[in-house]
């Protein structure tokens, strides 16, 4: 390069206004004490709650709650997305790390199935609300509850693939068994709760029941032997 071309000054850097940086994370922690002061609501009032209890629990507006959310269906969806992190917490607790062998599957199936059922049954009202969307009147683009669904049913694929590595059983399948596995448990607690209370099976029978059923299932699989076809002569 010719030393006489000067090369363009780059300009520095513009300073980010600590103010920026303050009142962002006040707007954040408005958020989080808005999306606490609503799940408040909703165990006070039940999943039908109305945008009136919930300012009221709060202790503002309405208009202030939209300034943070801009309508309903965005403070469902933070009230949602609080929610279904306790549920990925709970659940990928249950599932631990990768690697376990084959012959604690059936544990795998039943832990997971009792931190779901658990965390259902301690918050119902929150939980019903987050499944049955009172304040949302229109589809929702981005629906935390699917991407919760995905994530656990993308680490039970992974632990299922571990234990399918000791047989000859088609790995493709580990996905199918899982979506099979997740849905079946949601359906399952949506049903178990819409039972009253006086009526309802106790949570230990309603783990034995959908654990008996997943174990039966995948076990002649996940226990067959890893065969070679014998070579014809």
């Amino acid at each position: 390069m010719d030393d006489d071309v000067a090369t363009p000054a780059v300009p520095p850097a513009t300073p980010r206004d600590g103010r920026d940086s303050r009142w962002e994370r006040h707007r954040a922690e408005r958020r989080a004490a808005l999306v606490d002061a609503t799940i408040r609501a909703i165990r006070t009032h039940g999943a039908g709650v109305g945008m009136d209890d919930i300012a009221a629990e709060a202790g503002t507006s309405k208009t202030v709650i939209y300034r943070h959310f801009d309508d309903k269906a965005g403070l469902y969806r933070a009230v949602a997305e609080r929610i279904d992190g306790r549920v990925v917490g709970n659940v990928g607790a249950a599932l631990g790390g990768a690697g376990r062998p084959p012959a604690d599957t059936r544990e795998l199936v039943a832990s997971t199935v009792e931190a779901y059922l658990a965390l259902v049954e301690s918050d119902t009202e929150v939980y019903r609300f987050v499944v049955n969307r009172p304040l949302v009147d229109r589809p929702l683009v981005d629906d935390p509850v699917g991407g919760t669904v995905d994530e656990v049913t993308d680490r039970l694929t992974g632990l299922l693939l571990e234990s399918l590595r000791a047989t000859a059983t088609d790995p493709s399948r580990a996905r199918t068994w899982a979506i099979a596995l997740v849905g079946s448990v949601r359906a399952v607690a949506d049903d178990w709760l819409a039972t009253p209370e006086a009526e309802r099976a106790p949570r230990a029978t309603v783990v034995d029941s959908l654990t008996e059923l997943a174990w039966h299932g995948l076990a002649p699989v996940l226990a067959a032997p890893t065969t070679t076809p014998a070579a014809t002569s």
